[in-house]
């Protein structure tokens, strides 16, 4: 059964192709690319349900690739392949338009998990709610709503933006540090107490009233959103 069809644009030909034989093996068909001129082509002739995009790429950079394609397409999701220090990237490509990026080097599940994501909550137009979710749990992003089963579920800006970012990564441990980076900002580095603090705001909100929690603590590296 075809799952969607996925276009995986990676100048590193190891790594597309491992990630080809894995996407394939679930169930999806792809095709791979290895310049940003190549990949924007493939992307341009057909019809693709998930973009994976890679940030260093050769004769044109992904994150012109992404600008080229947002351009004319608002609604593709298009998730990142980035280095583990390119923070700016990170930036850039969520301003262009990107809907998601994951860090390399990176497990093979957390990549099929992510793609399950925007497969299940497509990217869509503005006027159409985009949701994240786990398990019960779902996030309207475009009206900022929060539920779980079937309750709406009040938070502050702050505590939205936690589990959000926790959605976003599911299904692996989230460091102090990366939760106060991408959460916080690096004012916060090194302040490992706020995110102590608004992990159990959270937790008093999404899953005590529950009886499945879904926030894990990984004692002294960090938390883990699963079910």
């Amino acid at each position: 059964m075809n799952k969607g069809r996925i276009l995986i644009v990676e100048d590193e030909t190891k790594i597309a192709r491992l990630i080809q034989l894995e996407l394939e093996h679930e169930g999806y068909e792809t095709k791979a690319a290895y310049t940003g001129t190549e990949g924007l082509s493939l992307f341009q002739q057909e019809d693709w349900d998930l973009l994976l995009l890679d940030v260093m790429l050769p004769k044109l950079s992904g994150l012109e690739v992404l600008r080229r394609i947002r351009s004319a397409d608002d609604h593709t999701p298009v998730i990142l392949l980035t280095a583990r220090d390119a923070l700016p990237d990170k930036v850039s490509g969520l301003d262009l338009g990107a809907n998601d990026y994951i860090t390399k080097p990176f497990e093979i599940e957390e990549l099929l998990a992510r793609i399950r994501v925007w497969l299940r909550h497509p990217a869509s137009d503005d006027n159409t709610p985009r949701s994240l979710g786990i398990g019960d749990l779902v996030v309207e992003e475009k009206t900022r709503e929060v539920y779980r089963a079937g309750q709406s579920i009040e938070l502050t800006p702050k505590e939205y933006d936690l589990l959000v970012y926790l959605l976003q990564n599911p299904n692996q441990v989230l460091t102090f540090d990366q939760l106060l980076t991408n959460v916080w900002g690096f004012d916060y580095y090194g302040d490992t107490n706020v995110v102590y603090v608004y992990i159990r705001y959270l937790r008093k909100k999404i899953d005590d009233p529950f009886p499945t929690p879904y926030i894990h603590t990984v004692r002294g590296v960090g938390y883990m959103l699963k079910e």
